[in-house]
């Protein structure tokens, strides 16, 4: 039985965390530390643990925090984990951070849309924790950088396009849309309910989301090219869920390919991928709840254009589910372990 710690258990991607492994069949968890809510149980923090988790939130030192796991989960602001995560690999631990602190190789890049970077020397051994690019690397690490929610929806979606370049990689348009619990828990005017129901708007506009660096990094490595993307987010009146739409491209080679069948080759051993049959594209309300990413794919032959969709839930498969099936692979252990229920509907 693994032992294992969530540090910053009181936001969105801790809760879910703690839900999920309250059912895995491999770990106990054994610290969850939360300052504001330090002395509660988790289980009064969050009502849906009742009878689930029987924890007591603790605002614990990194000396103390030591002693009580053997793997941890930073589920804590940027910047906040760069200044716990080296401590925590010193002494022995495995880590997955669900920050951004890691997943960007460049330092310069990510101090360009972050702040300064305090442990640059982990950059080159952090690995960018999507499973169904990098298990292999993932298998056995020290320290898995989670993916964005954002990234985790495009990257899927293209990769397959990138990987046998069928398609022009100056052309790509995402088109984002995602609930509101992916701005966290903390109290937000722009996020409170009458500021967000029956609305729906864009924001972060004109390239400017922090999430472009990511998703461009992973894209050009699949491309083996530069990649540049327009993205725009959209803010939808969910509390969860993301809904990614993809524009690209055909070249010459993409034109005759049957995309379809290639999505459904690339992704067919893959037990949280799942290729949606030809006309019927994803919806957020068939994987909510879930480690679940639906991918759909349309050519529009007018614009010779391909169009891939994908959903995912951003706090399952767009964080604390994968965190968990990286978990997984980090510790030898059956990669669904834990991640095999069905999405929640309706």
């Amino acid at each position: 039985m693994l032992n294992v710690g969530i540090v910053g258990a009181s936001g969105y991607t801790g809760v879910e965390l703690a839900r999920i492994l309250s059912t895995h069949p491999e770990v106990k968890l054994t610290a969850a530390t939360s300052r504001k809510y330090a002395g509660q149980m988790l289980s009064e923090v969050f009502p849906n643990l009742r009878k689930r988790i029987d924890i007591r939130c603790e605002n614990l030192s990194i000396d103390q925090l030591i002693d009580r796991a053997d793997f941890f989960f930073t589920a804590v602001p940027h910047k906040t984990a760069m200044d716990i995560v080296p401590q925590l690999l010193d002494a022995g631990k495995k880590v997955v951070d669900l920050s951004a602190d890691y997943r960007i190789h460049d330092a310069a890049v990510y101090e360009q849309w972050y702040q300064a970077h305090s442990s640059k020397h982990l950059l080159p051994e952090a690995v960018y924790g999507l499973p169904e690019l990098y298990r292999d690397a993932i298998n056995g690490c020290k320290l898995t950088a989670n993916p964005g929610c954002y990234p985790t929806s495009v990257i899927l979606a293209l990769a397959p396009l990138l990987r046998h370049k069928l398609i022009t990689t100056d052309s790509l348009i995402v088109d984002s849309k995602s609930g509101t619990s992916g701005a966290g828990r903390a109290a937000s005017v722009s996020s409170l309910f009458c500021e967000v129901a029956d609305g729906f708007r864009p924001y972060k506009v004109g390239g400017s989301h922090r999430h472009i660096p990511e998703i461009e990094q992973e894209l050009s490595l699949l491309a083996e090219t530069e990649v540049t993307i327009s993205f725009t987010p959209h803010l939808l009146p969910l509390s969860r869920g993301i809904l990614s739409t993809v524009y690209a491209s055909l070249n010459h080679q993409g034109k005759s390919t049957d995309l379809q069948s290639l999505y459904e080759k690339t992704y067919s051993e893959e037990p949280f991928v799942r290729i949606m049959p030809s006309g019927n594209p994803p919806a957020t309300q068939h994987v909510r709840g879930s480690n679940c990413c639906d991918i759909g794919i349309q050519i529009d032959e007018r614009t010779n254009r391909v169009i891939v969709m994908s959903a995912i839930d951003n706090i399952v498969k767009g964080a604390s589910g994968q965190a968990i099936q990286n978990m997984n692979l980090m510790n030898g252990f059956p990669e669904t372990s834990g991640l095999m229920h069905a999405p929640f509907f309706p």
